[in-house]
């Protein structure tokens, strides 16, 4: 009983949390959804694909289910499940990222949560695990990037939120007042944290 409400649960967190990711790029102009917004390169649909990626390999190959999506090697892995290509467009990597959910929803449906699975690329003693275990790690990796999606929307148009259902109108004065009480909160503690250096 425990096991299928363990389950149940995480699987609704991540059904949940890959809607969210995607509700990300609802609206964005090709270039905005393609964009480096960090320095390091970091971007909305780059994300997707990221996470796409992470599903097909967790949900398939750990538990010899293989992507029926062709995947390079993961000893190939060269950062390029990072960014969008020129030749890549959005709705090849959006479908992409569903065709793996069908796929990781057949694993997590089929398999109980004490099913053995094994990361290759986890180093030793760790690459023995289980359908649980890889749930958490997949839905923590999801969760994580749908934060980096949340702060990389915001920072493109001051959307915010989880849903588009919950979405609210943006005052952009009661967001400029929150803003300035709380530089001058950071900026009130500035000279005493100097005065330790």
């Amino acid at each position: 009983m425990i096991d299928e409400f363990a389950k149940d649960n995480l699987h609704g967190r991540l059904r949940r949390d890959r809607m969210a990711l995607l509700w990300k790029l609802d609206g964005l102009s090709e270039y905005d959804a393609r964009r480096p917004l960090t320095v390091t390169g970091t971007n909305l649909l780059g994300l997707v694909k990221h996470v796409a990626g992470v599903e097909a390999r967790y949900f398939g190959e750990v538990f010899e289910r293989p992507s029926p999506e062709p995947l390079p090697r993961w000893q190939d892995s060269n950062g390029s499940d990072l960014w969008a290509t020129q030749d890549e467009t959005r709705d090849q990597i959006i479908g992409f990222y569903r065709r793996t959910w069908e796929h990781s929803d057949a694993t997590i449906n089929e398999l109980p949560l004490d099913a053995p699975g094994h990361v290759p690329w986890w180093p030793e003693p760790y690459a023995d695990t289980n359908l649980f275990a890889t749930m958490v790690h997949v839905l923590s990796e999801s969760v994580r990037h749908a934060g980096h999606a949340d702060i990389l929307r915001e920072g493109l148009d001051g959307r915010t939120g989880l849903r588009a259902e919950h979405e609210q109108q943006i005052d952009e004065e009661a967001r400029a007042a929150h803003c300035a009480k709380i530089e001058q909160a950071a900026r009130s503690v500035a000279p005493i944290r100097s005065c330790h250096t």
